[in-house]
Order: structure tokens, then C-alpha cells, then sequence
């Protein structure tokens, strides 16, 4: 799967709109996040706010780079590493990628088109993979389910 060069500028265009409102985002995302997956709370040892802060500054500097992909490779490679550290678990990615679009249809609003979802959806599996590829090296995209279930 591959991002086009229109869906990555829909993404950085869109999240320009949501940098204003990031805190707001942040804790939008957060109350999403533990809704799908309440096991997840355990996994943060911070208080929110700051965790909220580390999201979005990781967020933009996704955005920002993904006309590089060669330079947000390895960054997105280094921070899923250090996940599985925290804790995380192949499975916790897909919670994370529905609370995300979630969030951005809440903050966005009607501006959240189908065409921009589509373009988040697809810009963050991309993301997902390399960073789930990169922290379990028997991770295969293509045969990947995930067998855990959520709350929606």
C-alpha cells in the first residue's frame, strides 16, 4: 500500500487544522483510545496532559515528514521499538488507528470527508506497518488479524 502525493497533502493540510485545537485532540483521542480498549491505561505511567503534548508533537512530525519518507522511516522504526518497551503489543495498533480517525472525524467535522478519511486511513496503516514490522519481526501485513476485540 502506498500513500499518492494528493492523500499526503490532504493529510497535512487537515492536520493544520487540528494543531489549533491540539490539546482538545489529544484528550479526545485519549478518552476514544481507553473506550476501545480500557486494558490500555495501564500502559501510560505519565499524566495525560503530557502524554496528550508527546502524541501530537509525534503526530506532526509524521505529517510533516511524510513527503520524506526515507527520513520518517526510521523515525516511526525507533518509536515502535521503544513502544514495545512501554509495553505494546501488535494488537494495541489497531485501537490506536480507530481512535486517531475517530478523533480527526469528531475535530474536523464536516470537513472530514470521505476522500480525507480515506487518505488518513490509508497514510496510517502505512505508518502502522512500518512501525509493527519494525518492533515484531513476525509481523506479515498482509495475513495480519487481529483477533482482540473492541468496544465501538
Amino acid at each position: 500500500m502506498a500513500i499518492t502525493e494528493r492523500q499526503k497533502q490532504m493529510v497535512m493540510d487537515s492536520f493544520k487544522k487540528v494543531e489549533p485545537i491540539s490539546e482538545v485532540a489529544a484528550d479526545i483521542f485519549y478518552t476514544k483510545l481507553f473506550h476501545y480498549d480500557p486494558s490500555l491505561k495501564t500502559l501510560f505511567k505519565s499524566d495525560m496532559k503530557s502524554q496528550g503534548k508527546k502524541l501530537m508533537a509525534a503526530l506532526k512530525l509524521a505529517v510533516n515528514t511524510l513527503n520524506n519518507l526515507d527520513a520518517l522511516v526510521p523515525v516511526l522504526q525507533k518509536m515502535a521499538i521503544k513502544h514495545v518497551e512501554y509495553g505494546v503489543k501488535v494488537e494495541d495498533y489497531t485501537p490506536v488507528g480507530n481512535a486517531l480517525i475517530n478523533t480527526l472525524e469528531e475535530g474536523l467535522g464536516a470537513e472530514f470527508t470521505p476522500e480525507l478519511k480515506a487518505a488518513w486511513v490509508d497514510t496510517y496503516k502505512v505508518m502502522a506497518n512500518v512501525m509493527r514490522q519494525a518492533a515484531y519481526p513476525n509481523f506479515k501485513p498482509d495475513t495480519f488479524k487481529n483477533s482482540k476485540r473492541y468496544h465501538h
